[in-house]
C-alpha cells in the first residue's frame, strides 16, 4: 500500500513540472525563414506571428494575407491537438491515467 501511495504521490509531483513546463515553453519563441516567409512560433505550438517579404507578394495584401495565413495555421495546429488529445483520452481510458495526466 505504501508503494501505490508513493506511486500517486510522484505523479502529483510529475504532473506539477509538466504544468510548469508549458508554462515556460508558451513564453518561449522559435523564429524560421524559409523563402521570404518568416513564421515566429511559440513552444506551445501555436504560430505567434507570420510575415511575408514583399518582394514574393502583392504588397497591397500583405497585411491581411499575413494575418489569414497565421489563423489558418493556428486552426490547423488547434485541430491537430485536439485529435492528439482525442487519441490520448481513448488509449488511457480506463486506466485512470487521463485525470494524473491533465486529460
Amino acid at each position: 500500500m505504501a508503494n501505490m501511495f508513493q506511486m500517486m504521490k510522484e505523479a502529483v509531483s510529475m504532473q506539477r513540472q509538466m504544468k510548469q513546463i508549458q508554462k515556460e515553453l508558451e513564453r518561449q519563441t522559435i523564429d524560421f525563414t524559409s523563402g521570404g516567409v518568416k513564421v515566429v512560433a511559440k513552444g506551445d505550438m501555436s504560430i505567434a506571428s507570420i510575415t511575408l517579404d514583399p518582394a514574393i507578394i502583392d504588397p497591397t495584401k500583405k497585411v491581411k494575407l499575413e494575418g489569414l495565413v497565421t489563423s489558418a495555421v493556428n486552426g490547423a495546429l488547434n485541430a491537430a491537438k485536439k485529435q492528439a488529445g482525442a487519441a490520448m483520452s481513448e488509449l488511457t481510458k480506463g486506466t485512470g491515467l487521463g485525470s494524473l495526466m491533465g486529460s
